[in-house]
């Protein structure tokens, strides 16, 4: 019986180690994309509390760069992050429970409160004023 081989040992009797660093590589991965997903939700919430205790989004692709999670507060006041995909944005706006829209239509847009430094950026860029300094 001594001579009889295990299935995961291979037959020169080298120690084969493919099969757990691939399983260690997704589980880093998952990891990485676990702690990704709670730093966004974390975020979120941050931005919700700050902005009168809520907060709604939106979600928009961007190509290889990722998705577009666009905020509007309670208070009207709006931000935005970048999460490395589409996937990983629904999961943390899922985390942060937020509602979520799948437009940005006139309902959302009509939230938003912009200031003075938004007007005159959008003038700015038509009328030579403020740069970007």
């Amino acid at each position: 019986m001594a001579e009889t081989q295990h299935a995961e040992e291979p037959a020169d009797g080298t120690e084969d180690t493919t099969a757990p660093a691939d399983a260690s590589d997704r589980n880093r991965s998952r990891g990485r994309q676990e702690r990704r997903v709670a730093r966004l939700a974390h975020r979120i919430s941050a931005f919700a509390d700050a902005h009168g205790g809520g907060a709604e989004g939106q979600i928009s692709y961007l190509g290889q760069r990722g998705a577009r999670i666009v905020l509007v507060g309670e208070n009207g006041e709006w931000g935005d992050l970048v999460a490395p995909s589409v996937e990983l944005a629904e999961q943390a706006v899922a985390r942060a429970g937020i509602t979520v829209h799948e437009k940005f239509d006139g309902t959302m847009a009509a939230r938003v409160r912009t200031g003075r430094y938004e007007w005159s950026r959008m003038a700015g860029i038509q009328l030579g004023g403020p740069s970007n300094d």
